[in-house]
């Protein structure tokens, strides 16, 4: 049995962050539930190749992906949370991605590390990292104790 995972995000503007995650990332808009007030109850978006997000408006003075970014950017560290998400084609979303205005954090290059992939990391409307990139190859540990490819000699 397959049990797909779901991230539930909290957005201070979850109606902005729908708009820039379709415009940016081409995620696909389901079900939105909102509310007459303007808040966001609940919102499902689809990803083209499977996979689903929700989210929401945060509570006034409660939770949201912007106070992980904030605290981030504070210690200057990697983020406490972030979303990656595996794709056949980096480039032609890192170019959908910038011109949608996403905050570049890692440009679009291949892996430093010799794995065989390629991809980057933008932020999104209230900060949150999203990395996009090939998928990760099968790796293995040679007889020092690299990491490397698993079809790699």
């Amino acid at each position: 049995m397959t049990t797909p995972i779901r991230l539930n995000l909290g957005y201070r503007d979850a109606a902005a962050a729908i708009r820039f995650l379709i415009a940016a990332f081409g995620f696909e808009p389901g079900a939105i539930h909102d509310g007459p007030d303007g808040e966001i109850h609940h919102a499902e978006l689809r990803w083209p190749d499977g996979g689903v997000i929700t989210l929401h408006s945060a509570a006034p003075n409660g939770n949201s992906v912007s106070d992980l970014a904030d605290r981030a950017s504070q210690d200057g560290g990697y983020p406490a949370c972030s979303i990656h998400i595996d794709t056949a084609d980096p480039d032609t979303l890192y170019d959908r991605a910038v011109a949608a205005g996403a905050d570049v954090v890692r440009r679009l290059e291949d892996s430093p590390h010799g794995v065989g992939t390629r991809g980057f990391i933008v932020r999104d409307t209230e900060g949150l990292y999203w990395s996009f990139g090939t998928p990760l190859p099968d790796l293995v540990r040679d007889a020092a104790g690299n990491w490397h490819p698993a079809n790699r000699r």
